[in-house]
């Protein structure tokens, strides 16, 4: 796993435009090298933030958006269409607003489809699905994602993985069913660290004064049990992208900035 790299930008917007910036890079020369990209999307207040910044980046159209595939690192479990749901925040966000291909876009399933309410097989589906488009050189059951972007939340939760629940201690499977979540909804559907660590990038979000304690704590040696933002790591790179108040609680000399 890649040794974290630290990004702190002066202001959350800020952040969110140079972190987009960064996601058409990463996609267009993966297509480029692979004549494909697949990236995994976040919710919440910077992940949303990172793809409103896209859709207002001109440069969003060199990427060939029919050769894409969109995955998502975790869900609420409502209904469809639920304002809640990250894939209906995604949607009005970006996603409804360039010519992705629907095929390509693949949202964790709803309490209200085929497998109504039973979280655990929504969850088991959606990992078969990653399964069936993972393709033999990725040595696992997921594809390798190019990036696949978390939140982090103020008490170091990323996913749907929080501190001490069963869910951020499976080490086998690559989607679960999360049950009692501590933020609601309690209900949801997360990949799991295995299937995090399978992308070659990880990047981590986090801006404002609410994340800086749980940006000092998964930077500072914590356990992923306990802090389950520090288990969250990328094959080849581990990026903390940051504004300066989620950062102001970090000994910056331990984390030099990372290359561009």
């Amino acid at each position: 796993m890649s040794t974290p790299q630290l990004v702190v930008h002066r202001d959350k917007g800020l952040m969110a435009q140079a972190a987009a910036a960064r996601l058409i890079t990463k996609i267009v020369d993966a297509q480029a090298s692979r004549g494909e990209a697949s990236v995994v999307l976040t919710g919440g207040r910077n992940g949303n933030g990172l793809l409103a910044a896209l859709a207002a980046a001109p440069a969003r159209d060199a990427i060939d958006w029919g050769r894409l595939d969109l995955w998502w690192g975790d869900e609420r479990f409502l209904p469809e269409g639920d304002p809640e749901r990250n894939v209906t925040q995604a949607r009005e966000a970006l996603l409804d607003q360039v010519p992705v291909d629907p095929k390509r876009v693949h949202a964790m399933p709803a309490s209200d489809g085929p497998w109504g309410t039973d979280v655990d097989a929504a969850a088991e589906a959606y990992a078969a699905e990653l399964a069936a488009a993972a393709d033999p050189e990725n040595h696992g059951p997921v594809p390798t994602f190019d990036v696949l972007m978390l939140g982090v939340g103020p008490d170091t939760h990323v996913a749907s993985l929080f501190p001490e629940l069963p869910a951020v201690r499976e080490t086998e499977r690559t989607v679960v069913g999360v049950h009692g979540a501590p933020k609601p909804p309690p209900t949801r559907v997360s990949l799991t660290l295995p299937a995090i660590r399978s992308a070659r990038e990880v990047w981590l979000l986090a801006a404002g004064e609410d994340k800086a304690e749980a940006v000092a704590i998964a930077l500072s040696g914590a356990g992923e049990i306990q802090a389950p933002a520090a288990g969250a790591q990328g094959r080849q790179r581990t990026l903390w992208l940051l504004d300066s108040t989620a950062a102001s609680q970090l000994p910056r000399s331990l984390y030099p900035p990372a290359s561009a």
